[in-house]
């Protein structure tokens, strides 16, 4: 790894060297957070968890071969060296940072409340049509995931895409002062995380704060249907550039034609006048949004049309997230990762997209505050508004979905399952052969396992 020798690792974090001085000029080969992927000549970054004290871990990591370790612990005299830091956390984010800055490639930040990944990977497919690019790895964007992105680039990669993801004010400051992105790019100001920010006005005030660490000359590309985020002029003497549907955005759709669970069809518009029919290969007018917000990054980046147009119609799916799998039986759409109003009720427009019965598993939507209840309770409702023919909602919540769509008055059926268990166990009884079936809920629901076992049925 490039740059990490002990001695800058030392400086960049404003730590206090303890060990052999003839070591400093010495390079680590990687820097990891996790004491059982320490391999030799590895820096360990002991930060502890809610329930665990990574530092009992240091003996361990040691005997591993650990070069290093990085300890906000005094461990006295050792016969091994480490870099004692005020806080490991923060000591992580800047060694990244001087990680970071040894490379001169082009950053492109994304962040939003919701699609966060699924541009990242639209953005990232169309990239690679011209260069090596480097991505965030599934949604790796907080302020341990970044980091570790970060020292998996090498010299070889062309452009970095990073994915930024908050729930608490201040923290996007400090990661995109790690990113230093060349390119900005916002999906949407929704009602994610609630629970912290209180309103959208504050989601926007915390994840525009991205742009305020964007390298000079950078680009800003935003979601032009978005109103909050058509509102905002020039940040740092950058005009905007927006994308979307509405044909008031630089980059625009037109002509979309549904293909069903294949995807959609449309023709993008460029602001050079140009403009390209392509499929976009996975369902939804989201993943429209997503592919104009790939485009727009290409454009800037000087991709021709034929490039652009070959990376979106190559996206490949990712499980858990818009996934489509059809078995002898079903047809499983596999979006169970996490889950938002917004994400749930573009889930839900895809679904209606499906021919024959279409079936929505859903559960807990996480962080949404004091009006979860009522949050959930209308995502139900907007599941029966769409002709949803069963909606089945589990978990504490999810009794609060069930409840929603149950109030519609349309032929929507409910139902309202406890644990996950209990809907596995009575699947065979309300899921059909033919039925196409959303599984979607909030990470922490383990919807994964309601995936697999519709799989076996």
């Amino acid at each position: 790894m490039k740059n990490l020798t002990l001695e800058n690792i030392t400086k960049a974090c404003r730590g206090t060297y303890h060990g052999d001085p003839k070591k400093l000029g010495l390079e680590v080969l990687d820097v990891v957070i996790d004491s059982r992927k320490v391999k030799k000549d590895f820096l360990f970054v002991a930060i502890d968890g809610e329930k665990v004290n990574a530092h009992k871990f240091i003996p361990d990591t040691i005997k591993q071969g650990a070069l290093c370790v990085v300890s906000h612990e005094d461990l006295g005299v050792t016969d091994f060296p480490y870099i004692l830091v005020e806080s490991t956390g923060q000591a992580l984010l800047d060694i990244a940072k001087l990680y970071r800055d040894s490379f001169d490639l082009k950053v492109v930040g994304v962040t939003g409340s919701a699609g966060k990944t699924s541009t990242k990977e639209m953005i990232a497919s169309v990239l690679s049509q011209k260069y090596n690019v480097h991505k965030t790895l599934g949604n790796f964007n907080n302020e341990w995931g970044l980091p570790i992105t970060i020292f998996e680039m090498n010299e070889s990669h062309e452009v970095a895409i990073l994915e930024m993801g908050v729930n608490h004010f201040g923290e996007m400051r400090r990661l995109s002062s790690v990113a230093s992105p060349d390119i900005c790019v916002i999906t949407n100001i929704g009602i994610a995380h609630l629970e912290f920010f209180k309103t959208r006005e504050g989601i926007l005030q915390e994840k525009s704060q991205m742009i305020q660490d964007m390298k000079n000359g950078g680009t800003i590309i935003l979601n032009g249907d978005d109103d909050l985020l058509f509102k905002m002029g020039p940040l740092k003497g950058v005009d905007p550039v927006f994308f979307g549907i509405n044909d008031s955005c630089e980059f625009y759709a037109s002509d979309l034609k549904s293909a069903g669970l294949k995807g959609t069809e449309c023709t993008l518009h460029l602001p050079s006048g140009e403009s390209f029919h392509c499929l976009v290969p996975l369902p939804g007018i989201h993943m429209v949004s997503n592919a104009l917000a790939g485009a727009a990054v290409g454009y800037s980046l000087g991709l021709t049309l034929n490039e652009i147009k070959q990376g979106i119609e190559s996206l490949p799916s990712i499980p858990g997230r818009n996934n489509i799998i059809s078995t002898d039986k079903l047809v499983i759409l596999d979006d169970c990762y996490n889950a938002n109003p917004i994400s749930t009720k573009a889930a839900i427009d895809v679904l209606t997209m499906a021919i024959g019965r279409k079936v929505a598993v859903l559960g807990t939507m996480g962080e949404l505050g004091k009006d979860e209840s009522q949050l959930h309770f209308d995502t139900g409702l907007y599941a029966a508004k769409q002709g949803i023919d069963l909606v089945c909602g589990i978990g504490r919540l999810g009794k609060e979905i069930a409840y929603g769509a149950s109030k519609e008055g349309s032929s929507t059926k409910a139902l309202w399952f406890e644990t996950n268990a209990d809907f596995i166990s009575s699947m065979r009884d309300i899921i059909k052969e033919g039925d196409n079936v959303l599984v979607k809920a909030s990470h922490g629901m383990n919807f994964s396992e309601l995936v697999e076992s519709l799989r076996e049925l």
